[in-house]
């Protein structure tokens, strides 16, 4: 599960060859989502101050995580997004 981003103890990756539609992963300590990258629709459950740090660095970050889906996609190396600030 290559690891794209950490901040404030959030940690977003995505897997390789993942199912559609693009979408990325987070974990917050024992929660975990799915976020949709072109819509932002969230699949399942994240306290709401980290969910909104999460929505917030997705709506800063959609070019690069739709580069990324296509790289990991191809089976090719992702690059590291920079965390929120």
């Amino acid at each position: 599960m290559p690891e794209l981003c950490r901040f404030l103890g959030i940690v977003i990756y995505m897997y390789y060859k993942d199912h559609a539609p693009p979408h990325f992963h987070a974990e917050y300590a024992e929660f975990e989502i799915t976020v949709e990258i072109a819509s932002g629709v969230v699949t399942g459950t994240f306290p709401r101050r980290a969910l909104n740090l999460v929505l917030e660095w997705h709506s800063l970050h959609k070019a690069e995580l739709a580069a990324d889906w296509s790289l990991a996609q191809s089976k090719l190396p992702l690059k590291t997004i920079d965390p929120l600030e």
